[in-house]
């Protein structure tokens, strides 16, 4: 079956959770396409001849057949949609109610937790980098993730809904930020963490960063 061509733009590090979760999303699909980066630390995506998404300025950008979408759950969304399957393999539950949790869990980790996002950036998980003790705000929201995360893995499957989703994948990240930093984490999100992390599509995200930087 002919594909589209398809261009993924991340930041130059490779450091975005939001590009990593597309970026995934595009592999466990098995669609190909062209990655290419922009500086946002020299001001690249800001300038007017970036072939980016003008309405945000803002990776992950996809293009596809003269499309440009911006905002990785709503391509993620996209993609499912549009290479649906059986053909394509599936990034959502099938189930209705497991398929809007699942868009629920994305978009809590987009929208809450901020002072993890700010004190457990991610050139801890992507770079090695180690941070100081967290806040009274981070240790808040950590407790948070951390109850949150053991209501949702109650069931002790090694995935949120059975069968892996992108879910998985952003949570994992969300987890890692602390697990990497050597945080204290319950052994049983972590082992979640980790095992999320092995999966192929996010190793060969991983090596992204880790090429870049060596």
């Amino acid at each position: 079956m002919s594909q589209p061509a398809m261009t993924l733009w991340s930041d130059a590090d490779f450091y975005s959770p939001y590009v990593m979760s597309v970026y995934v999303a595009l592999a466990e699909k098995g669609l190909p396409f062209t990655l290419k980066s922009v500086d946002l630390s020299r001001g690249e995506h800001l300038q007017p001849q970036w072939r980016g998404y003008a309405l945000t300025r803002r990776v992950p950008v996809l293009e596809i057949e003269g499309f440009e979408l911006s905002e990785s759950s709503a391509i993620a969304e996209y993609l499912e949609e549009r290479f649906a399957p059986p053909e394509w393999e599936r990034i959502y539950p099938l189930d209705l109610q497991k398929r809007a949790r699942a868009r629920q869990i994305q978009a809590w980790l987009r929208s809450a937790l901020v002072p993890i996002r700010e004190e457990r950036s991610t050139d801890v998980v992507f770079g090695g980098a180690k941070k100081p003790a967290l806040s009274e705000a981070g240790q808040h929201a950590a407790s948070q993730l951390y109850e949150t995360a053991s209501s949702l893995l109650a069931h002790g499957n090694p995935n949120l809904f059975g069968e892996w989703c992108i879910a998985d994948a952003d949570l994992a990240l969300m987890l890692n930020r602390l697990v990497l930093n050597g945080d204290d984490v319950p052994p049983r999100l972590a082992d979640y963490a980790s095992f999320q992390w092995q999966r192929a599509s996010v190793q060969r995200f991983a090596a992204l960063s880790a090429k870049r930087g060596g």
